[in-house]
């Protein structure tokens, strides 16, 4: 499995494992799928993934930048900010367990709420920074 999907995964067991967050979005989709709302008429997606090397003395690893998307349909962007909250509890400086590299470091780095082109809708942005040493 590539580092990338070891990772997407963690975050992804990471958020379904915190009740605070799960019970204010309607779904964590890798990809949402074409009718995604619920009752809470918010929920999560994965963002772009990007890798890139970041070898140091005896450690083969890869730094990651990885994008978690909030959306919603409430009319206000308080809501968005909440799951925000959540989202960042779940993962800010976690110590998660990938198969089979190890996860040196996690942050949240940046978490905003953008203007949709849809004015009926929200958008939250979260960027996780990884860093992911492969196995010996």
């Amino acid at each position: 499995m590539s580092a990338g999907k070891e990772l997407w995964k963690a975050l992804y067991d990471a958020m379904r494992g915190n009740a605070q967050l799960v019970a204010l979005v309607d779904g964590i989709y890798d990809k949402a799928p074409s009718s995604p709302w619920g009752d809470n008429q918010a929920y999560i997606s994965r963002g772009p993934f990007v890798g890139t090397s970041d070898d140091a003395d005896c450690i083969v690893g890869q730094e990651f930048t990885a994008q978690i998307d909030i959306w919603s349909r409430n009319p206000n962007r308080w809501s968005v900010d909440d799951i925000i909250s959540e989202v960042r509890s779940a993962l800010h400086e976690q110590e998660l367990a990938l198969e089979s590299r190890a996860l040196a470091s996690l942050s949240v780095r940046i978490a905003r709420v953008i203007d949709d082109p849809d004015p009926n809708q929200q958008h939250g942005v979260i960027q996780v920074l990884a860093f992911v040493e492969e196995a010996d």
